[in-house]
């Protein structure tokens, strides 16, 4: 046995005994991959949640929707990571939508509580009964919304019509937008005006910084928010610092608004509207939430504000115990195929058989051992292509122990003939191969274009077990031939071939 094929050995017996570690340790810490815990199991395998949100980009510009959409996509990440999900995947689809899956996540509402929300936080105050507002009374109800900088003023019969601000007025309004406010060129149109005093309406708490006027919100908080306990009611509260400004801003509103609620919107709901004692500048808390709530919010706060939109078009969830019935079936499925094609390769080639059987076994354990280490996300699609590689494996071997045979029928010795039958099938083989590749690759540009999860799986599975398959067939098999023709049962031919 020459020095390279005992070096090859060598090296085969090392990349098993580390695939073996690495299949065995349940936490593996290595240098350049970081750590790594268990093999990731995607949804179908694992059970949990799969969200698809549309991102609404009405008044933002084109050249600003890419950026707008990625930069969502990563304040996702960062709540999602905060909760605690485990190996989350989400990604763009398209020009338009995230695609969203959470294992172990089986409350499709709290996920849709954590990711979905704008998170917009913002401070309002109550006007006093001394301010004239204009009010309508708008069809829904007896509800009361009101326009302010109104000028130049004309009511006819049961219409009004006021200039001014038309993006402030509809920030103070708040309704929507089948509502019967309408643009119009001077300024809104509304039906049933009547100027009077109004209370209970909620208009932005400002303040001023370096002369202009501005509202206090949530883009002021310093990124530590955290969940705290009311020591007197026992209850949930999230805990706050302002930054510079807003520490400014929530000094001047609180010092006016002594013994009046300071409301808190989040997404244009009421969350809650303390009395305020007394001017407050660096901190507060917000209560009225429970434990869950206060969490979540916690988290939106210190990731902040979705940068667009995001409203829910697609939404499944998963049972854990359905996803452990597939992986145990998935798995038995496997093995069956495995230790069908194992048995056909031993009966029908001999000793070859029994070589590329074990090349096999190996071949296993390192796609495996790869798929921890990525790690890359296992599905039922990825378990189908992984059967689907070792079906290719195989028909490597076949070709080239058919290669073999004719060679020993041609008469040539076994040695010479093992290595031509390698060499004659190895064109075969890569064309064969490289083919699938160039499959692999549109399948899987395909699934990151379009957001379909199980084609990505498929296709990356599939890429690296014929990667693998290659190793195996060309290196592993024929160095497993190598070390055999030098031992005495090389002597026998019919261990051979039929």
């Amino acid at each position: 046995m020459n020095r390279r094929n005992i070096l090859t050995l060598v090296g085969i017996a090392l990349l098993v005994a580390f695939a073996s570690w690495v299949m065995i340790t349940h936490t593996i810490s290595l240098p350049l991959i970081g750590e790594r815990e268990g093999m990731v199991l995607g949804l179908d395998l694992s059970g949990g949640t799969h969200l698809v949100y549309e991102a609404d980009f009405s008044g933002i510009e084109e050249g600003d929707r890419a950026a707008r959409l990625e930069g969502a996509k990563q304040i996702i990440e960062k709540r999602v990571n905060a909760y605690g999900v485990t190996e989350p995947v989400i990604q763009t689809m398209g020009a338009s939508r995230i695609s969203i899956q959470l294992p172990g996540v089986t409350d499709i509402d709290e996920a849709k509580d954590l990711v979905g929300k704008t998170a917009e936080l913002v401070f309002r105050e109550q006007a006093t009964s001394g301010d004239t507002f204009l009010t309508v009374a708008v069809s829904a109800g007896d509800t009361q919304i009101a326009v302010v900088n109104i000028t130049d003023f004309a009511v006819g019969d049961g219409f009004g019509v006021g200039s001014g601000d038309i993006a402030e007025a509809k920030t103070i309004i708040a309704v929507d937008e089948a509502s019967n406010i309408i643009t119009v060129d001077s300024g809104f149109a509304y039906d049933h005006a009547v100027d009077e005093p109004v209370t209970n309406l909620w208009v932005p708490a400002t303040g001023i910084i370096d002369g202009e006027e501005k509202a206090l919100t949530g883009a002021y908080l310093r990124p530590n928010t955290y969940v705290d306990i009311n020591p007197q009611t026992a209850e949930p509260v999230v805990a706050f610092e302002w930054d510079e400004t807003g520490a400014e801003l929530f000094w001047q509103i609180t010092g006016r608004l002594i013994e009046q609620p300071l409301g808190i919107f989040l997404d244009n709901e009421l969350i809650s509207a303390p009395m305020v004692q007394e001017p407050i500048r660096e901190s507060g808390v917000i209560s009225g939430l429970t434990m869950g709530e206060a969490q979540r919010l916690s988290i939106q706060l210190n990731t902040g504000a979705l940068p667009v939109p995001l409203t829910a078009i697609q939404e499944q969830t998963v049972d854990a115990i359905l996803g452990a019935d597939s992986l145990q079936k998935s798995l038995m499925a496997g093995m069956i195929g495995l230790g069908l094609v194992l048995l056909f390769m031993i009966i029908y080639y001999r000793l070859p058989g029994v070589l590329a059987s074990l090349a096999l076994i190996i071949y296993a354990a390192i796609v495996l051992t790869i798929f921890k280490l990525v790690p890359v996300t296992l599905t039922l699609a990825g378990i189908a292509a992984l059967i689907l590689s070792i079906g290719m494996a195989v028909d490597a071997n076949i070709l080239i122990f058919e290669r073999t045979k004719e060679e020993i029928r041609g008469g040539k010795s076994l040695r010479a003939a093992i290595e031509t039958g390698f060499n004659r099938a190895w064109p075969s083989i890569r064309d064969s191969n490289v083919s699938t590749f160039i499959i692999c690759a549109i399948l899987y540009w395909f699934g990151s274009r379009f957001g379909t999860a199980p084609v990505m799986g498929f296709a990356l599975t599939l890429f690296i077990g014929v990667a693998v398959s290659m190793f195996s067939a060309i290196i592993i098999t024929r160095t497993f031939l190598r070390t055999i023709v030098v031992t005495p049962l090389a002597r026998s031919i019919s261990l051979f071939r039929p």
